[in-house]
C-alpha cells in the first residue's frame, strides 16, 4: 500500500469516528432531553380530547419539565388513555389530588401536558396513580366566542351611535333635557326642592325622635297617661264626669230659656223687677245703703279685735278652730292608712 492509499484510509477513518462521535452525542443529547436515562415512574390520566397531543411531548410541572407522554390509547367508548413517564425526583412533588390538563408551551407551540394542584395534606403519587383530568379551553370555542362577542360589540355600537344621533338632535326625554336649557334649569331647581325637601324631612324625623324619647321619659305625662292604669281610670272618670256636666249644661240651658220667658213675663215679681224702672231705682238705694251698712259693720269688728278687752277671746277662738283642723287632719291620715 502507498503512501497515497494510506492518507485516503486515515481521512476516512477519521471520518467515520467524527461520524461516530456525532452520532453518540446525538443520542445522549436527545435521551437527555427525553430523559431516557433517568428512573421515572408511570402515571395515567384520562381526557375527552388530546387536541392533537403526541408521544414524546413534555409534561410539566410548576412550570418544570417533569416527564414525556409515553402512550396515547384510546379508552373507552370515545375517550383517550395517556401514559406519563415522571421522574422519580419530582415524584415527591406531585400529590395524588393534582390534575393534569392540556396546554402548550407557547402560543403556537407544541402541546403539553401541565400538572398542577394538589394539597400538602394528599400523599405523593405512585407508580401506576391516575391522576384526574380537567377539560381546557378549546382554541374553536375560543374563537367562536370571540366572533360572537365581535357580533354582539357591532350591534351595540351601532346602537349607541343611533342614540347618541337621538340625542343631538334632541328627541326622547333626555335628548330634550340636553338641548333645552329651560327645562333643564326647572330640572336643577326640583332636584333643589328635593334636597330642600329631605333636608326638612331629615329634621322632623330628628324631631319626632325627641318627642318619641320625651314620651318614654318615666315620670312625664305622656308615660303617665300611657302606662299607668291609675291615671288613665281617672282620666275615663273625668271624661265621663265632663259628659255629664255637658248634659247638664244643655238641660241648664233649656231652663235658662224657660226662665227668660217668664221674666218677660210683668205678671210675676222677677219680671216687675226687669220692667219697673221706679221699683229698680228703690232697690238699687236699698243695695247701697246695705253695702254701706256692711262696710261699717266690718270696720266695727277689726275694731272689736283690736280692742284689748276682746283681744283674747278671738285668740281663744281662733286657736281653737285650728286645733279642730289639726284633730279632722289627724283621722282622715289614720283612716287612710287603715
Amino acid at each position: 500500500m502507498n503512501t497515497a492509499e494510506n492518507k485516503r484510509a486515515i481521512m476516512v477513518g477519521m471520518f467515520v469516528l467524527i461520524a461516530i462521535v456525532i452520532f453518540v452525542v446525538g443520542i445522549l443529547t436527545l435521551g437527555g432531553q427525553q430523559k431516557r436515562f433517568i428512573e421515572s415512574i408511570t402515571v395515567k390520566t384520562v381526557f375527552d380530547d388530546v387536541e392533537g397531543l403526541k408521544v414524546g411531548n413534555n409534561v410539566w410541572f410548576s412550570g418544570v419539565k417533569v416527564g414525556t407522554v409515553k402512550n396515547i390509547d384510546f379508552y373507552g367508548e370515545s375517550q383517550v388513555a395517556i401514559t406519563m413517564s415522571i421522574e422519580q425526583e419530582a415524584q415527591k412533588y406531585i400529590r395524588q389530588n393534582s390534575k393534569a390538563r392540556i396546554s402548550s408551551e407557547s402560543l403556537i407551540g407544541n402541546k403539553i401536558i401541565e400538572i398542577f394542584g394538589g394539597t400538602p395534606a394528599a400523599e405523593p403519587i405512585e407508580d401506576g396513580d391516575i391522576l384526574a383530568s380537567e377539560a381546557n379551553l378549546n382554541t374553536d370555542d375560543i374563537m367562536k366566542t370571540l366572533q360572537e362577542n365581535n357580533k354582539n360589540l357591532t350591534t351595540i355600537t351601532g346602537n349607541f351611535g343611533e342614540i347618541s344621533d337621538r340625542l343631538v338632535r334632541g328627541e326622547g326625554t333626555i335628548g330634550t333635557l340636553l338641548t333645552d336649557s329651560t327645562l333643564a334649569q326647572n330640572f336643577k331647581s326640583l332636584i333643589a326642592s328635593l334636597e330642600q325637601t329631605s333636608q326638612n324631612t331629615v329634621q322632623a324625623s330628628r324631631d319626632l325622635s325627641r318627642f318619641t324619647n320625651k314620651l318614654n321619659t318615666k315620670g312625664s305625662l305622656a308615660t303617665e297617661l300611657l302606662t299607668d292604669t291609675t291615671v288613665f281610670n281617672k282620666l275615663e272618670e273625668t271624661m265621663a264626669q265632663l259628659e255629664n256636666a255637658s248634659q247638664s249644661a244643655a238641660q241648664m240651658t233649656q231652663n235658662l230659656q224657660e226662665a227668660s220667658a217668664k221674666l218677660n213675663n210683668e205678671n210675676n215679681a222677677v219680671g216687675v223687677l226687669l220692667s219697673d224702672e221706679q221699683f229698680a231705682n228703690q232697690l238699687q238705694r236699698t243695695m247701697q245703703n246695705l253695702e254701706t251698712s256692711t262696710e261699717k259693720f266690718d270696720e266695727n269688728m277689726e275694731a272689736l279685735q283690736s280692742n284689748f278687752l276682746l283681744r283674747g277671746f278671738f285668740r281663744k277662738r281662733e286657736k281653737a278652730q285650728r286645733k279642730a283642723a289639726e284633730e279632722a287632719a289627724e283621722q282622715a291620715e289614720q283612716q287612710q292608712n287603715q
